[in-house]
């Protein structure tokens, strides 16, 4: 089995920083990519940033500029360095993998495996 597991998340002013992680630990054959992604309550899930085994990030319109995507070399954490934090931040953000991996001697793909999430709140 493969678990996605995002850290990071905490309560911050606005303009303050935050370092979001996600760890992907299993019995994995291949990565091709990562996404973050963010639900506030009430809101739709919207796409923050992705990255593929490429090394090609990209980000949705409202963070662009503020917050950066970025990888470890062993290709199993990702980063989300956030910057110029603000209250419309402010969301249970979650990592998704897409991922090839063992279950027992059979390969399974999974297009989006989902972490459980991470606080992130921004008071003004």
């Amino acid at each position: 089995q493969v678990q996605v597991v995002e850290s990071g998340g905490s309560l911050v002013q606005a303009g303050g920083s935050l370092r979001l992680s996600c760890a992907v630990s299993g019995d994995i054959e291949s990565i091709n990519a990562f996404g973050w992604f963010r639900q506030a309550p009430g809101k739709q899930r919207e796409t923050v940033a992705t990255i593929n085994i490429a090394g090609t990030a990209r980000y949705g319109d409202s963070v662009k500029g503020r917050f950066t995507i970025s990888r470890d070399n062993a290709w199993r954490t990702v980063f989300l360095q956030m910057n110029g934090l603000k209250p419309e931040d402010t969301a249970v953000y979650y990592c998704s993998v897409d991922v090839t991996y063992y279950r027992g001697s059979l390969l399974n793909h999974a297009s989006s495996l989902w972490g459980q999430g991470t606080q992130v709140t921004v008071s003004s």
